[in-house]
């Protein structure tokens, strides 16, 4: 790992998964701050819990994973996030509490000065369902520098977006990332054509002036595509155990990979060996402190 670290920032909902079992710590935003720490940069999750039990646990397990809880806000009005979460055959599906505490996202000047020293934020469209956190968002990404990675993470949750949304928030991002039951979708609601998923990836590149568009495929592996170059990786088989989180820690990894300036083909290589260690584990935030790849025994490498 490069011994510069990046100021990487999830912006949005911190939640718990309340899944069949236990619960697990999670979050689109929070996902991906974590990871972030956990390959070496400087992950800081910005959200917002409920002055209760939930939100008690939420802080204490930041604390117990090392990250700083300083820009975690506390709402003494509404609950913690909370999502039912059902799996079928590894896959999760959601049902979604609302309003809680992370709808209520305000801007303070913690917030300004952490968007000065920013190098890269990620964010998605269920945060914004609200209009408080959304103009937050809103607020925050406009404070960003100029050369700041924008990673707009599509993340369709039931009814939790609109094509306002969507809009705005493309045009805020110079990074997407989708993936492939999300492209159809978005691609039907801005009208973008293409006989296949790679000549969609480039024309949703095109119409939104993006840097890169990331699809990823689960199983299948996922594409990567910028104005110079495409690279498509056939993924890593591994054990499911659940992928919640699979996703978070693929973007995670791809954003370490472009503030350094890798080539397409090792960000999407190294980046799918972390989405894949995180698919083989339960819950979202599992320790990567024994991932290494082991052409015998099958275990995933770290970057």
């Amino acid at each position: 790992m490069s011994e510069k670290r990046f100021n990487i920032i999830g912006i949005g909902e911190i939640l718990l998964d309340l899944l069949p079992t236990r619960k697990k710590l999670g979050g689109a935003p929070a996902n991906f701050a974590f990871t972030a720490s956990q390959l070496g940069d400087c992950g800081t999750i910005v959200s917002r819990v409920g002055d209760d039990k939930n939100g008690s646990v939420i802080l204490g397990k930041l604390k117990s994973y090392g990250l700083e809880i300083n820009e975690i806000q506390i709402d003494r009005k509404n609950l913690t996030g909370t999502v039912k979460v059902n799996l079928k055959n590894g896959q999760p599906e959601y049902e979604i509490l609302e309003p809680v505490a992370w709808d209520f996202l305000e801007m303070n000047d913690n917030l300004r000065d952490l968007a000065k020293k920013c190098d890269a934020v990620c964010f998605g469209s269920l945060a914004q369902r609200n209009t408080v956190s959304r103009r937050t968002i809103r607020e925050f990404l406009r404070l960003i520098g100029n050369n700041t990675l924008r990673i707009f993470d599509t993340n369709l949750r039931q009814n939790y977006y609109s094509p306002e949304v969507l809009s705005e928030s493309l045009a805020l991002a110079n990074v997407v990332k989708l993936n492939d039951e999300e492209l159809p979708k978005i691609c039907e609601i801005f009208a973008v054509g293409g006989a296949n998923e790679t000549e969609q990836t480039k024309k949703l590149l095109e119409k939104f002036d993006l840097n890169l568009v990331c699809l990823t495929r689960g199983a299948e592996g996922s594409l990567l595509v910028t104005e110079n170059g495409i690279s498509e990786n056939h993924g890593i088989k591994v054990k499911i155990a659940d992928t919640i989180g699979a996703g978070d820690a693929f973007t995670a990894a791809l954003t370490h990979g472009f503030l350094r300036g890798w080539s397409l083909n090792e960000i999407n290589e190294k980046a799918s060996r972390v989405g894949a260690f995180v698919a083989s584990q339960t819950g979202a935030m599992p320790s990567f402190k024994e991932m290494d790849w082991n052409e015998k025994t099958k275990t995933i490498s770290l970057i």
